[in-house]
C-alpha cells in the first residue's frame, strides 16, 4: 500500500522559516509593485550555442539544437539532468545500469547516448547520476550524428552541459524551498564584479527529498562551485572554475513489470521497494577543476584554450528487483507455468546481483585549444575554427558481494511478499571481492569547422575531425569459493586492447530567403569504436562469436532537411525532417567457420526517420513558450550476422522460420511520438506557468528479440504560480504530475521498471540583492 510522505524533514522545517519570513518584510522605500522585477523568461530565445566550434548563430547552424535555459529549468523546478531531458521528446531512459555502474542511462532518437555527454564542450563520460543543475546556465541537446563535434560515438546526438562562471556585473540570488516528500533546498548564486576586469562567482546548493510516491528512495546532496575571472574587459582573459558535489542516495530500481500483465504484476503497489533499503546506497563525489584562457590577437583572430581535470567516485550497493515471481494464482509470472513447489503464492524469490557492490573511480584530464578566425578569400567570407584536443581517461572498478558469511558462503535470501515486501536485510554482511577492472583511454584529435558565406543568401558549413582512439581494459578475477584457503585471491588476469583511427565529417548547405529565415540540408557521419568509453571493455576472443576488440568502428550517417525562422529576435521556430541511418553495427557471429576468432560482424543496420518541430521565445510581451514535438519511425533493418541469417541455429538465437527476429521491429526503447509544451504568462505581479509532456508507448527488448516490456504511453502535467512581492523577493509554487498520473519509465529486460514520480508540490522563495 502506498506510503506517500508529506513529512517535513529537519532541513525542510528550517527552510520553511526562510521561505515565509521574507514575505513579512517590506522595507521602507522599496519601489511599488508595478515597477518591480517579475519572474520573467529572458533566456528562452537563445542566439548561439555555447561551443566555439559552432561558427554561426543557431539560426544559421544546419542542425537541430535545442537549448534549455536556466530560466526554463527554474520555472519548472527541473533539478537534475534526467528531470530536464524527460521534458524533451525523443529521449528515453534505461534502468540505470551500464558498464560503469548505476547512473544516467540515456537513449537519444533510438541510440545509446550514455557516453555522449559533454560539459562546456568537452567529454564527460563517467556513468553516474547528474542529479543537480545548480551550477548550469543551460543544457544543449544536439541531435543527429555528431562525432565531428564531440568525438567518437554520438550516433543519435550529444548532450552538452553549460557551466556557470564568473562574469561582469554584481548579483546575488538566494533561493530556499520546501515541499511534499520531505523536500528541502537552499541555493546561492553570487557574482561580484571588482570593476577592474576581475570577478568572483560562487554557486552553492544543499538539497534533500524523498522520491515522490516511493516508500524508501531518498536523495541528499550538497555542492559548491566557485569561479574567478581575470581580464574580462581586456584582450586576454582567464577563468578558473571548480566544482564539488556530493550525493548520498537510495537508488531507484522500481517494481516487477511484465508486458503480459499490462505492466506491474497484480498486487504490486508502485510504492513497494523490492531491494533492501537499509543496505542499498549510491554515494557520489564529483570534483572538476577547469581553466579557460582566451586571447584576442585582433578583432579577427582569437585563441581559446581549455584544460580540465575531473574525478568522479561512485560507490553503489544495489539489490535490483530480479528473481522469481509467484503470483497469487500460483503461476510464475515470467514463464506462465506453475511456480516451483518451494514457493508459495504471492511471493518473490530474490536472485541475481543481490548485495552487489561496485566501487568506481573515473578520472579525465583533457586539453582543448581552438583558434577562431574570420577572413575573406576573394568574395567569400570565412568563419573558421581549427583546434586540437588531447585527453586521458582512467577507470577503476572494484566489485563484490556483501551477502556472505565469514567463510564466503552465499546467504540464502528469504522469500518476500509481492504485495507487501519486507525490504530490511538482517543477515550477515561480509564483502567478498569478485573482480577488479582497470581501464584507460587516450584520444588525440584535430578538427576544423568553416562557414563559407558566398552571399547574403547562400552559405556552406563544413566540418572534419580526425582522431586516434586507443584504450585498454585489464580485468582481474578472484576466487569466491566458500571455505577455500585461497578465498579472495586473484585467479586470472585478462588484458584487452582496442586502437582505431576515426574520421568524422559534416556538411551543410544553407539558403536564406530572408535575413531572419534559413533553409538547409546537412549530411554528417559518426564513428563508434569498440572502446568508445573508458568504462567499456572489448573481448579479444570468444567461442560465442562476441569478440570485438579487432572489429572496425561502427558507422552511422545523418541527413537532415530543416527550416529555422526568427521573429523579431523574440521567437525562434524550427522544423526538420531527418534520417539517422546506423549503417553498420556489431552483431554476434557464433559458429561461423570462416570466423574462428569469434569476432562480431558489422552486419547490423537500423534506421530512424523522423520529424521534429520546435518553438522557443515570446509569443507576446507577457506570454512565452518553449515547445518541442518529435515523430520517430524506427526500424531494425538487420539484427543478426549474415552467416546467422543464412544458417539459423540456437546459438544464433534464430530459426529457419524466423532467421532475423529483430528485422522489421522498431528500435528498442524508441517511442514513435513525443512532445512537450511549457508556457508562462505574466499578469502584473503574477506569473502563471503550465506544461504538458506526452510520450507514446514503446517496446523494450533484448538483443535476441525477447520482449522485456512495453512501456505504456503517458501524459503528465505541471504547473507554476509566481508572485513578485517586491523588487528583491519573489515566491514560486510548483506542482509536478499535477493530476497524479501513474506511469512507468526505465524498463529493464530482467522484468522491472521504475514508476514515474507521483504528484509533488514545492514552494520556493528567491531573494535578490
Amino acid at each position: 500500500m502506498s506510503n506517500r510522505k508529506f513529512v517535513v524533514s529537519p532541513l525542510a522545517g528550517a527552510l520553511a522559516l526562510a521561505v515565509v519570513t521574507p514575505v513579512l518584510a517590506d522595507p521602507a522605500g522599496e519601489p511599488q509593485a508595478k515597477d518591480l522585477d517579475k519572474i520573467e523568461v529572458h533566456g528562452e530565445y537563445v542566439e548561439k550555442p555555447s561551443s566555439v566550434k559552432y561558427t554561426e548563430p543557431l539560426l544559421d547552424t544546419p542542425q537541430t539544437i535545442t537549448v534549455i535555459t536556466k530560466d526554463v529549468m527554474d520555472q519548472q523546478n527541473l533539478l537534475g539532468l534526467r528531470d530536464v531531458l524527460s521534458t524533451l521528446p525523443g529521449i528515453t531512459f534505461g534502468a540505470g545500469e551500464g558498464g560503469g555502474g548505476y547512473g544516467d542511462s540515456i537513449t537519444l532518437r533510438g541510440f545509446n547516448a550514455n557516453s555522449d555527454i559533454t560539459t562546456d564542450g568537452v567529454r564527460d563520460s563517467a556513468q553516474y547520476s547528474r542529479s543537480d543543475t545548480f551550477n548550469l546556465d543551460a543544457i544543449e541537446l544536439v541531435n543527429g550524428a555528431n562525432s565531428v563535434y564531440s568525438g567518437a560515438g554520438s550516433v543519435g546526438g550529444n548532450i552538452n552541459l553549460v557551466s556557470k562562471s564568473a562574469r561582469t556585473g554584481d548579483s546575488t540570488n538566494v533561493t530556499a524551498g520546501v515541499g511534499t516528500d520531505s523536500f528541502g533546498r537552499i541555493t546561492v548564486d553570487s557574482n561580484t564584479d571588482f570593476d577592474n576586469g576581475t570577478a568572483f562567482r560562487v554557486n552553492a546548493m544543499v538539497h534533500e527529498n524523498d522520491a515522490p510516491g516511493r516508500d524508501y528512495e531518498q536523495f541528499k546532496r550538497w555542492g559548491i562551485a566557485p569561479s574567478v575571472a581575470f581580464g574580462l574587459d581586456g584582450d586576454t582573459r582567464f577563468t578558473l572554475s571548480y566544482l564539488h558535489q556530493s550525493d548520498e542516495n537510495v537508488p531507484q530500481y522500481g517494481v516487477p513489470y511484465f508486458s503480459a500483465f499490462g505492466g506491474p504484476l497484480p498486487g504490486v503497489d508502485p510504492s513497494n521497494y523490492y531491494g533492501y533499503h537499509n543496505i542499498d546506497t549510491q554515494e557520489i563525489d564529483v570534483d572538476m577543476l577547469t581553466g579557460v584562457f582566451e586571447h584576442d590577437f585582433n578583432d579577427k583572430i582569437t585563441l581559446r584554450s581549455l584544460a580540465r581535470y575531473q574525478q568522479v567516485d561512485q560507490l553503489s550497493i544495489v539489490d535490483a528487483p530480479q528473481g522469481t515471481w509467484c503470483l497469487a494464482s500460483g503461476i510464475n509470472a515470467a514463464t506462465g507455468v506453475a511456480c516451483p513447489t518451494t514457493m508459495q503464492p504471492n511471493t518473490y524469490l530474490p536472485s541475481g546481483p543481490r548485495g552487489f557492490k561496485r566501487d568506481t573511480r573515473n578520472t579525465i584530464a583533457i586539453s582543448q585549444t581552438d583558434v577562431i578566425s574570420h577572413f575573406d578569400t576573394g568574395s567569400v567570407e570565412h568563419s573558421l575554427v581549427a583546434g586540437v584536443s588531447l585527453s586521458r581517461e582512467d577507470f577503476d572498478l572494484d566489485t563484490g558481494n556483501l551477502f556472505r558469511t565469514a567463510n564466503g558462503t552465499a546467504v540464502t535470501l528469504p522469500l518476500m511478499s509481492i504485495s507487501d515486501p519486507d525490504s530490511r536485510y538482517t543477515g550477515p554482511i561480509n564483502f567478498i571481492r569478485s573482480g577488479i577492472t582497470e581501464g584507460s583511454l587516450d584520444n588525440q584529435a584535430i578538427y576544423a569547422f568553416d562557414t563559407l558565406k558566398f552571399s547574403e543568401r547562400w552559405m556552406l558549413n563544413l566540418g572534419a575531425r580526425y582522431e586516434h582512439n586507443k584504450g585498454d581494459s585489464v580485468a582481474y578475477t578472484f576466487n569466491t569459493t566458500a571455505g577455500s584457503p585461497t578465498l579472495g585471491q586473484v585467479t586470472g588476469r585478462t588484458v584487452s586492447e582496442n586502437e582505431d583511427d576515426l574520421f568524422s565529417y559534416r556538411a551543410g548547405l544553407i539558403f536564406k530567403p530572408a535575413a531572419n529565415g534559413t533553409l538547409y540540408v546537412s549530411y554528417a557521419n559518426s564513428k563508434t569504436p569498440s572502446k568508445a568509453s573508458v568504462n567499456g571493455s572489448c573481448t579479444a576472443t570468444s567461442t560465442t562469436g562476441t569478440a570485438n576488440c579487432n572489429v572496425d568502428p561502427e558507422s552511422a550517417v545523418n541527413i537532415e532537411f530543416g527550416a529555422k525562422w526568427d521573429i523579431n529576435q523574440r521567437l525562434a521556430l524550427t522544423g526538420a525532417v531527418f534520417r539517422n541511418d546506423r549503417e553498420e553495427f556489431k552483431v554476434a557471429d557464433p559458429g561461423n567457420p570462416a570466423n574462428p576468432s569469434g569476432e562480431q560482424q558489422l552486419d547490423g543496420e537500423a534506421r530512424v526517420d523522423g520529424v521534429s518541430l520546435g518553438v522557443a521565445g515570446q509569443l507576446a510581451d507577457h506570454w512565452s513558450v518553449f515547445a518541442n514535438v518529435t515523430w520517430l519511425d524506427s526500424e531494425v533493418l538487420q539484427g543478426v550476422s549474415d552467416f546467422c541469417k543464412t544458417n539459423p541455429s540456437t546459438a544464433c538465437g534464430n530459426t529457419a522460420a524466423n532467421p532475423d527476429p529483430l528485422e522489421g521491429r522498431p528500435i528498442s526503447g524508441t517511442p514513435e511520438r513525443a512532445g512537450s509544451v511549457w508556457t508562462t504568462y505574466e499578469l502584473s505581479q503574477w506569473t502563471f506557468g503550465y506544461g504538458i509532456t506526452y510520450q507514446s508507448s514503446y517496446d523494450y527488448y533484448t538483443g535476441t528479440g525477447a520482449n522485456a516490456g512495453t512501456i505504456k504511453g503517458y501524459t503528465t502535467h505541471r504547473a507554476m504560480v509566481g508572485y513578485s512581492v517586491n523588487e528583491r523577493l519573489s515566491l514560486q509554487l510548483n506542482a509536478n504530475n499535477l493530476f497524479d498520473k501513474e506511469y512507468y519509465i526505465r524498463v529493464r529486460n530482467n522484468g522491472w521498471a521504475t514508476p514515474g514520480d507521483e504528484r509533488s508540490v514545492v514552494l520556493q522563495a528567491t531573494y535578490r540583492f
